[in-house]
């Protein structure tokens, strides 16, 4: 009996942090015209007007990324990126667009990734010329232990 009912709880808690996800992909989609796309386990991918993808990934605190081919992305990939991490986080999309363009520019610069950390959570960007991806970049809260 104690295991089913632990099970209950488990499921429970994985099916309200998924409508959580959900909800929080809904709401960065509608403050950038975007639209929810598929959810693959604890990622929903989010399509912003441009032809951006913004990847919202939920597991104990939710984070955001965008992928480029570019190795300098457009001034709408760090804008973009910086709206929807603004919901994800809490801060102004102002101080998470600095932070990102701090992030990238130290990644190409140093060609290795580059961490950005303030007031809780992060930015940080990894750069590649060679490969497909050329930039990705990422913001989430800090998980606190």
């Amino acid at each position: 009996m104690w295991s089913s009912l632990a099970i209950l709880l488990i499921l429970g808690a994985g099916t309200a942090r998924a409508d959580e996800c959900d909800g929080l992909a809904a709401r960065i989609a509608a403050a950038m015209g975007a639209k929810v796309g598929r959810r693959t386990g604890p990622s929903v991918d989010i399509r912003v007007p441009g032809g951006l993808h913004i990847d919202l990934t939920c597991r104990a605190d939710p984070i955001v990324q965008a992928a480029s081919s570019e190795p300098t992305p457009s001034a709408a990939y760090f804008a973009d990126l910086a709206i929807a991490a603004q919901i994800v986080v809490g801060e102004s999309a102002g101080a998470v667009q600095a932070a990102i363009a701090t992030a990238h520019a130290t990644a190409l610069k140093e060609r290795r990734k580059s961490f950005i950390q303030q007031n809780g959570w992060s930015a940080s960007c990894y750069t590649d010329s060679s490969g497909s991806i050329r930039t990705l970049c990422s913001v989430g809260r800090i998980p606190q232990e």
